[in-house]
């Protein structure tokens, strides 16, 4: 999609005086990073993130490191590290580095240590409960801990004997010495690491203490030399304690945090936790549902990464939080792929035409493009039996009615004009089968005094493939299922997958898996990834038709 956006935001604009005032020499010492935690797939919030990361490294020349912030063993597995790799390269974006917060554990230990030498760290025997009563309130300080002034011998002694494996998981904690009183929470004596008798994806057995999440991340973004770290607004109060980690650690780099607002669209929830209820209790089908908001359920569904590179720069980037239409994610789809999807064509309530005065089959060379010629055509068979759609055809209809109508005229996609002169019916009543006679000279023209009403897809009975449609909707009934009263399943979509035996061209039966196909005048479908047989996903519809 040619789209000329001119991508800037606060963000850019705090790089850009970086710049002017030299804080920054260059533009190519802008150094970003991604950092997932590898305890789940990514979803559509993760690509808005990705896309800002990444994007500000393409442009300014500098670089952005792929991180796994993998401190905590009991979530995180090497399948999501692998799903996250091939998420990030699927949207377009190469990493320069590939680091894990786990590569620094030995260091972050040495920083420790010396946290505690400085007095600003002390072992805490209490339990969490009674961490969590102490911390105080919005209102209320905290309580310091009974253990807050151990000595700095005792604290050194304790916490190698905790990284030693003498203690049981929840016995002991490291925490840092800030102020109880704090009216920022974050910096009541936060924990910096924990007791956990866990095996690592990536370091085996080799520890039993990890460190906390803001500890290692701001110690993290230090080691590698991160100039700007790029974060959702939630941390925006961790902020302080990201600045007090990486200051008292004595780091010889000081890299500065910036938020930016979530991701939020409709009829959508973009936690990690519901996601991986959904998949649990299977709702979904795994985390790459084509209904999930992960990158790999809308891979799979047939989004193409363009268009969601598209979609994020559209949206943009802001400290506001809001909701964001989910059409705006479907027009990105539908400008991407009318440009870049070949044209099939596809009936999907298959009713049977015949035609009376066609000789003999011909082979039709048809468009796979009608606005671009540089893609080539394809050859059709046209056949003396044919299948329509059964929405196509009316016995009677009004001057509305742009399809086929009895003693009426319509012309086939890429072949001729043909008029309907008879209906066969069942024992029912309903019509099975339409006879036709093709107009003679109408193959790829007009003829005198014979007046399409419209234009309509077939394909031809005698070489149709079936195939099978899983038309999605949104999976939930409501806008904002998270802020709804109850429970989020309470608002599922009962009709977010329905299932549709059609027919289609001959030339599907080679579509590449997750390659989006314009079926004529009914949607963009993909292949699915999954299914053994000819499975085709709806992307989107050619228009928006939600809440119609």
């Amino acid at each position: 999609m040619s789209e000329n956006i001119v991508r800037t935001n606060f963000i850019r604009q705090i790089i850009d005086k970086d710049l002017e005032s030299g804080k920054y020499q260059r533009p190519s010492d802008i150094h970003t990073r991604f950092p997932p935690e590898p305890n789940g797939y990514l979803h559509i919030g993760h690509a808005k993130s990705i896309c800002l990361n990444f994007g500000i490294a393409r442009d300014y020349g500098g670089r952005c490191n792929l991180r796994f912030d993998d401190t905590n063993p009991t979530k995180e597995e090497i399948e999501y590290v692998e799903a996250i790799k091939k998420d990030v390269e699927w949207l377009g974006f190469k990493w320069d580095d590939l680091f894990y917060a786990s590569d620094y554990f030995e260091k972050f230990y040495e920083a420790a240590i010396h946290l505690i030498k400085k007095g600003l760290a002390y072992v805490d025997d209490s339990s969490a409960e009674e961490i969590r009563q102490m911390r105080g309130t919005l209102t209320e300080p905290g309580i310091n801990s009974p253990y807050r002034e151990r000595s700095i011998a005792e604290n050194l002694d304790l916490f190698a004997r905790m990284r030693a494996g003498e203690f049981e998981d929840g016995a002991k904690v490291l925490r840092a010495k800030i102020d109880m009183a704090s009216p920022n929470m974050n910096l009541r004596d936060p924990a910096l690491y924990r007791i956990r008798h866990e095996a690592h994806h990536q370091t085996g057995d080799k520890w039993c203490i990890y460190p906390m999440y803001d500890f290692a991340h701001a110690l993290s973004d230090a080691i590698e030399g991160i100039t700007h770290s790029i974060c959702t607004l939630e941390f925006e109060d961790h902020r302080p304690l990201y600045d007090w980690c990486v200051e008292n650690a004595d780091m010889p780099h000081t890299p500065r945090q910036y938020e930016f607002s979530r991701l939020n669209i409709e009829y959508n929830v973009m936690s990690k936790r519901l996601l991986t209820q959904l998949v649990a209790t299977g709702i979904v089908d795994g985390w790459n549902d084509p209904r999930m908001p992960t990158i790999s359920g809308l891979r799979r569904r047939g989004c193409p990464p363009e268009a969601l590179r598209l979609f994020c720069d559209r949206i943009g980037v802001t400290k506001s939080e809001n909701m964001i239409e989910l059409q705006q994610l479907s027009q990105s789809m539908r400008d991407v792929l009318n440009e870049m999807a070949d044209r099939r064509m596809a009936v999907l309530d298959p009713l049977k035409v015949t035609l009376t005065n066609l000789p003999h089959d011909e082979l039709l060379e048809i468009a796979n493009h009608p606005q671009d010629e540089s893609r080539g055509t394809r050859s059709v068979n046209f056949s003396n039996t044919l299948y329509i759609d059964r929405a196509d055809f009316k016995e009677e209809a009004n001057k509305k009615y742009k399809r086929l109508v009895l003693d009426g005229y319509v012309r086939l996609r890429g072949a001729y004009i043909i008029k309907a002169t008879e209906v066969i019916k069942d024992e029912n009543g309903e019509i099975v089968e339409v006879i036709a006679e093709i107009i003679p000279g109408s193959l790829g023209k007009n003829v005198e005094g014979v007046k399409a009403r419209g234009v309509i897809q077939w394909v031809s009975a005698k070489d149709a493939i079936d195939i099978t449609i899983h038309n999605y909707d949104v999976l939930f009934t409501e806008k904002n299922p998270q802020g709804m009263p109850g429970d989020m399943l309470d608002y599922l979509n009962k009709d977010s997958l329905t299932v549709v035996y059609g027919k289609g061209e001959p030339a599907l039966a080679d579509a590449p898996i997750e390659q989006a196909y314009q079926f004529e005048r009914i949607g963009y479908y993909a292949r699915d990834s999954k299914a053994e047989e000819l499975v085709f996903n709806r992307v989107v519809e050619l228009k928006d038709s939600f809440g119609e």
